[in-house]
């Protein structure tokens, strides 16, 4: 959904939506502490407004964040409206979708003892699903889509941190993660790879308490039959999946690389990728979900 601006005074625009209870306020507060200027529940329709605005700040307001909360279907087509005439009109613009799944969010809800703005005279996951139904065709559309379920605060601010702090920010940024199929797959994935053909180390008693960051433990994956093809072959379609990104002028790129545990053999071929995509030009974080977990 990102645009190149066309004018130097159009203001930089982040449209922060997803899941209630997802983290939508402490993303808004992030990006507060960053210079951003932030404005909570604007109506849709007034953003191109915001925008028009900024512009005439001289500068002053050169950022700012928009938290959208779509409660209804006539709110999300005002939405959609006002995005698609920003669009046009060349405005720089980036969606961030907030995730997590169900039993997060409902444990979050009865922690706090409020129900879901959605869930009328139900239960809390039926507030839940009549809401992601309303986002699903936002999310699909998103530039950087973040799954909470498993974040706490701190770890959800590091991650908007990292993505919006820089001044200059890279054409594609991309984050190379490591997890366990047992733990489940990363609902924010943009491409998974499965690293369970290779041989798991974990039967070999001396590597078994060791990391996939560990020399031998790498040595030893990389000495399959097939582990050094897969890591060239993939990197090949890395080289073509970024070049094409850039060319539609996606910003954010999650490679989730899993093997059973999360611990061993996604842990060593993700190591390597993100070397592979550090050297090709393409800005990489690397993070390894489940290591340490079991």
């Amino acid at each position: 959904m990102t645009v190149s601006g066309t004018g130097e005074n159009v203001p930089e625009l982040v449209i922060i939506s997803g899941m209630s209870g997802a983290g939508r306020s402490t993303a808004a507060k992030c990006l507060e502490d960053l210079g951003w200027f932030v404005v909570d529940n604007l109506p849709p329709s007034l953003i191109p407004t915001m925008v028009d605005l900024g512009a005439r700040s001289q500068g002053a307001v050169a950022r700012i964040g928009v938290v959208v909360d779509v409660r209804g279907r006539r709110f999300f087509d005002d939405l959609l409206t006002s995005l698609e005439e920003l669009e046009r009109r060349g405005v720089r613009l980036r969606v961030v979708f907030l995730e997590a799944s169900d039993d997060a969010l409902v444990r979050r809800f009865e922690s706090v003892r409020r129900p879901h703005p959605l869930q009328g005279d139900g239960r809390i996951v039926d507030g839940i699903a009549r809401e992601r139904d309303l986002l699903r065709e936002l999310r699909g559309e998103a530039d950087l889509v973040i799954d909470t379920s498993s974040l706490n605060v701190h770890e959800l601010r590091a991650k908007l941190d990292a993505q919006f702090s820089g001044e200059g920010e890279p054409e594609l940024r991309a984050t190379v993660m490591s997890f366990g199929f047992k733990y489940g797959l990363p609902v924010d994935a943009d491409l998974v790879a499965d690293c369970r053909f290779l041989p798991n180390p974990h039967w070999v008693p001396e590597l078994r308490p060791r990391t996939g960051t560990d020399d031998e433990v790498a040595r030893y994956v990389f000495d399959q039959p097939g582990a050094k093809e897969f890591l060239d072959g993939y990197s090949e379609l890395l080289r073509i999946v970024t070049a094409g990104f850039r060319r539609e002028g996606k910003r954010y790129m999650t490679l989730a690389v899993g093997c059973t545990g999360g611990k061993h053999r996604s842990v060593a071929m993700s190591e390597r990728l993100a070397k592979r995509l550090i050297a090709d030009g393409v800005e990489t974080v690397l993070v390894h979900r489940d290591m340490g977990r079991e």
